[in-house]
């Protein structure tokens, strides 16, 4: 497709201050449909796992998870820039191990690029990936696959030492190749200071207006979140609880016998044929 979003049309945007619409997919006729209302990047998010897999968090996922979902994803998008999410322990253990995840992430799942959450620890082996052919997109702020080590989800960056660290880790993965930058829980007046020391795109998510672009994650967006949102996040749209009250009318209409209908539901055939059938209760 003639307008389909690259990593230099995202570096575009931003040199336009025109704002880079995100979301995450984790299945066909969702990624369908964000395709289709105009979304300029899909994440395949590791947030799969608490949101469609039911996990408890992120850590439990897997490479072959993430494959499999992503390769749904890229069936359903065609025009957006698709993100792989490297999952834990997939790029943590060895540079050879990480190469061949994100490797599989752009042959078997169709990605332009993948996601590594962390700073300045690993920041040579994004420039090796990127060296070898492999878009990297960064992530900074919360890192939801360490929240053990924060004690939690909470916004990091609030004071001196941790927003000096954010903002010169932020610098040394734009050296290192990153082509653009999620922000995570940030305060915005932090996050805005990121986003105008970079050339590349940030993304922000819980990092206020003042990033080159935002991201939520679509459970919450649409109202399918059966957890506590977050402060940042924003519903659109109460889908759950329409599919549960569809659900209720459905099986009401069931046990009252109102659906399904000879008239609009169902199928008939020749009388004649039917005739020559046997009889479900036979003659004595």
């Amino acid at each position: 497709m003639d307008d389909r979003v690259t990593i230099p049309g995202l570096l575009k945007l931003k040199e336009k201050k025109e704002k880079i619409v995100c979301l995450t997919a984790y299945d066909w006729p969702t990624a369908l449909l964000l395709d289709r209302a105009g979304i300029e990047l899909v994440l395949v998010g590791d947030s799969v796992g608490n949101n469609m897999l039911g996990y408890s968090s992120t850590i439990p996922v897997t490479m072959d998870e993430m494959i499999h979902h992503t390769k749904a994803v890229r069936r359903g998008v065609e025009r957006a820039l698709l993100v792989g999410d490297m999952p834990f322990m997939s790029y943590q253990a060895s540079t050879e191990e990480a190469i061949r995840n994100a490797g599989r992430f752009i042959k078997e799942g169709g990605t332009e690029a993948v996601k590594l959450e962390g700073g300045e620890e690993i920041a040579d082996l994004i420039d090796i990936l990127v060296r070898r052919g492999l878009p990297v997109m960064g992530h900074l702020g919360l890192l939801p696959q360490r929240t053990s080590q924060v004690g939690g989800y909470r916004v990091q960056g609030r004071d001196e030492i941790s927003a000096r660290k954010m903002l010169r880790e932020a610098k040394i993965l734009e050296e290192a190749g990153v082509f653009s930058l999620v922000l995570e829980m940030v305060p915005w007046p932090l996050a805005k200071l990121i986003s105008e020391s970079l050339k590349i795109p940030t993304i922000g998510i819980g990092a206020g207006p003042y990033c080159d672009g935002q991201i939520l994650v679509i459970t919450d967006v649409v109202g399918l979140s059966f957890r506590v949102s977050p402060k940042f996040a924003k519903r659109y749209l109460n889908l759950g609880e329409q599919i549960e009250q569809s659900v209720k009318a459905y099986l009401t209409e069931v046990k009252s016998l109102a659906f399904p209908t000879v008239e609009q539901h169902s199928f008939s055939m020749d009388e004649e044929v039917l005739k020559k059938l046997p009889s479900p209760h036979p003659s004595p």
